[in-house]
């Protein structure tokens, strides 16, 4: 009598291992568990500038009521919401791409909506979760897909490597290698190298050489490379600032030209703290009706709608070109489930007075780094919930140090130009003017919106108005209207 063969059964471990590889089809899109982890520490040291950025951009100016959110306040709420955004994005998109407060959209709302209009911060924040209400439903009837499939695949080309190039510049100019000449300078030229066309000032100097770091170690194909670049770079500052004592950029509200751009790379003195989450819920969703009229307060959100809706779109677009993660029609797979989650970001922006949260292109830095999957941004998503409560400690990374890992990504992206017809003007000029205007505008959104308008316009001079899909010749003539939204507001009074 044959004795029966037991069935096998595997390690808990390795079990478990394969239910999180089926989960977010890791072996299947060429990765690893351990890659996934270190990319989502990439993404979020390349992310994590904005908890301290976005608290200076919102978190100290005054409403018409002289209400001041808190840098410490906004901090804790921006990183919450892009903690549990980021986690359910990897969860339910699986794909590797971070959520924050959006730059751009989040000065619109300070400088517009709260200064130039005179709303309240609750009701700014209202119509930030509008905002991402409208932009949900769109996602949910399939509009937001359809524009995507409507776009020429020049224009998602364009639209890579006119972001890769707005990456760069974010990178060079918060590492102070591209500055702003300023205005009593009495010069044409709006930016210059370094301080007076030098490199005089240490933190500078040490983005410079992490560049040079991150680039060797891209090249010779070191696994990790990114990550150990950053890693790098940080001692490296650290044991500079310990010597030269560079300090701040700022210094008793004066500014310190030769300091570090936002975190001084120190260890701090402690590393805990309770977050201050007050700010969570304190919103007014229809209260900005009241005050400037349904009309003005409309137009608000529609700029609001489009900002979002585009920065997103172009965003999504570059990250999954990237990272081979398109289709052949340049289309990320289940895309109307991404663009459902990433329209909470602004639902849920709003409601933590954080401003609204989209994905970042910073997320780049992991998805060169290797990460292909949601498991990444589960990773990056926890630290930024440990960041509430350790927020000392993502101070020590300065932005000079995760810079480099910016401009390495741009150089990586603009592979994208060669899928531009460039000897076919009218596609190459529309393409041209996305390109240019991403980075110098400093906005996505901007970028796409002069890219459609001269793809409309320039098919009509060569005679092809009837191939440009309707859906275009709609976006463009929205664009237009956000392009006037200003005079528009003046009109209305």
């Amino acid at each position: 009598m044959s004795t029966p063969v037991q069935p096998s059964v595997e390690p808990v471990e390795q079990q478990d291992r394969g239910t999180l590889d089926r989960f977010f089809h890791i072996s299947a899109r060429g990765s690893s568990v351990g890659t996934e982890i270190r990319a989502g520490v990439v993404t979020f040291f390349a992310m994590a500038y904005i908890i301290i950025l976005n608290p200076l951009i919102i978190g100290t100016t005054a409403d018409v009521n002289g209400t001041v959110l808190g840098v410490p306040q906004v901090a804790a709420v921006t990183a919450l919401a892009a903690g549990v955004m980021t986690i359910a994005f990897g969860f339910i998109a699986r794909y590797p791409f971070g959520i924050a407060a959006g730059l751009g959209l989040n000065t619109l709302v300070a400088v517009t909506m709260v200064v130039g209009e005179g709303l309240t911060w609750p009701e700014a924040m209202g119509l930030v979760v509008l905002d991402g209400i409208i932009i949900v439903l769109l996602a949910v009837s399939g509009f937001r897909s359809a524009v995507f499939r409507a776009i020429p695949a020049s224009m998602k080309a364009a639209m890579g490597v006119g972001i890769g190039m707005f990456i760069a510049m974010i990178g060079l100019v918060d590492a102070g290698f591209v500055r702003r000449v300023p205005d009593a300078a009495g010069t044409t030229v709006p930016v210059g190298l370094g301080i007076d066309g030098s490199i005089s000032s240490w933190p500078t100097l040490t983005f410079v050489l992490g560049l040079i770091i991150c680039g060797f170690l891209v090249i010779r194909k070191v696994r990790g490379g990114l990550f150990l670049g950053i890693l790098a770079t940080t001692i490296l500052a650290m044991i500079i600032e310990s010597t030269v004592k560079a300090g701040p950029s700022f210094v008793d509200g004066e500014p310190n030209p030769t300091g570090w751009s936002l975190a001084v790379p120190v260890l701090p003195e402690g590393f805990g703290g309770l977050p201050d989450l007050s700010l969570v819920g304190a919103v007014d969703i229809f209260g900005a009706f009241t005050r400037v009229g349904v009309l003005a307060a409309s137009l608000l959100v529609f700029t609001l709608v489009l900002a979002n809706f585009f920065d997103a779109m172009g965003t999504m677009t570059a990250l999954g070109k990237q990272g081979n993660l398109v289709d052949e029609n340049g289309v990320l797979p289940d895309m109307k489930k991404a663009l459902v989650v990433e329209g909470f970001g602004a639902i849920v922006g709003g409601a933590t007075s954080s401003s609204s949260a989209t994905v970042y292109a910073d997320s780049s830095a992991g998805v060169a780094d290797g990460a292909r999957t949601g498991l990444a941004n589960i990773v990056t998503g926890v630290l930024f919930l440990l960041a509430m409560f350790l927020t000392p400690l993502y101070e020590v990374v300065p932005i000079e140090a995760a810079a480099p890992v910016l401009v390495i990504v741009g150089a990586l992206m603009i592979a994208q130009i060669v899928d531009i017809e460039w000897t076919q003007f009218h596609i190459a000029l529309p393409a041209f003017l996305t390109i240019v205007v991403m980075p110098f505008t400093y906005s996505i959104a901007n970028g796409i919106g002069v890219g459609f308008i001269a793809f409309s316009l320039m098919a009509v001079a060569a005679g092809k108005a009837k191939e440009v899909h309707w859906i275009m010749w709609l976006v463009s003539a929205l664009f237009v209207v956000y392009f006037a939204m200003d005079p528009l507001l003046e009109v209305i009074g």
